[in-house]
């Protein structure tokens, strides 16, 4: 049982009584637009705006706690849900507090920034503030087996970084260039969210990952503690109210890691199987 879901046990919902409320919105999963119907748990605007939406919703609300297990992914949909965290706090002028649970690295630690203040277990897995890049080369794999590829295009620079073509060196200076653009917005929302709490002298900007408890010295987390105990200390007479995004429907009965199994037909399935070792990648990159 998580976190959120022993909070929610133990305490009683916050609907119906007159006490103060903090909300606990769950952001487990791979940040990525095109969500699987399958996966165990996947994060972007549209999955979380509803839980969003509830979190901020109470009239006695005290603060909103972001319980944050993410290895990241998409930049746009990780800015997205950024924004519209402060944006809803702004509107409630209520605190946001980030608890960082296995992991919060790359789009993860973005969310995590959104908040006022960020925790960690002295072994959660912070930082990676970079931007990757991964595929294939399948140059000559198509001539091998006797298939002859057709691409036609309006525009000299249409198809960029094709698998099945030779890589060209000002493709990858386009994509490098590309990357950079966005490591500079990551740097400017982690600056402007962290300001002088940043550890002087310290490059944290190299995408290293760091444990919680190396993270405090550097500034990108400010403390060392779970949600529990936290939220037990600040706000000891509040209810707790957890909001989470609805999983997909087979995921919720228990058939993510099957996935594939359950597509309608063999390209379905390939492509099912395809996400699943994408998002399964992205996490297994902490280990996890």
């Amino acid at each position: 049982m998580s976190v959120t879901e022993k909070l929610a046990a133990r305490l009683p919902k916050s609907r119906g009584s007159s006490g103060p409320v903090v909300a606990v919105l769950k952001l487990h999963g791979v940040i990525t637009p095109t969500p699987s119907p399958l996966a165990r748990g996947t994060i972007n605007i549209n999955t979380v705006e509803s839980a969003l939406t509830r979190a901020f919703d109470h009239d006695r609300l005290q603060a909103v706690a972001l319980a944050i297990n993410s290895p990241g992914g998409a930049p746009t949909q990780s800015a997205l849900v950024g924004e519209r965290i402060r944006e809803l706090a702004k509107r409630k002028k209520v605190p946001v507090i980030a608890f960082c649970e296995d992991v919060a690295a790359s789009g993860g630690y973005w969310l995590a920034c959104a908040a006022d203040e960020i925790y960690a277990h002295s072994s959660s897995l912070v930082g990676s503030i970079g931007v990757v890049t991964a595929g294939f080369g399948l140059s000559g794999l198509l001539d091998r087996v006797g298939v002859e590829r057709r691409v036609y295009t309006a525009g000299a620079h249409k198809v960029r970084l094709d698998p099945f073509r030779p890589e060209k060196d000002e493709d990858v200076e386009w994509l490098k260039s590309l990357q950079s653009q966005l490591h500079d917005q990551f740097v400017g929302w982690v600056k402007d969210r962290r300001g002088d709490r940043l550890a002087a002298g310290e490059d944290v900007f190299t995408g290293e990952i760091w444990t919680g408890a190396k993270a405090v010295e550097l500034g990108i987390v400010d403390g060392v503690g779970n949600m529990r105990e936290v939220l037990a200390e600040r706000y000891p007479d509040a209810e707790i109210s957890v909001a989470e995004p609805k999983r997909p429907l087979l995921a919720r009965l228990g058939f993510g890691g099957a996935a594939a199994s359950f597509a309608h037909g063999p390209g379905d399935r390939v492509l099912a199987a395809v996400e699943a070792m994408e998002i399964r990648a992205t996490w297994s990159r902490f280990g996890l």
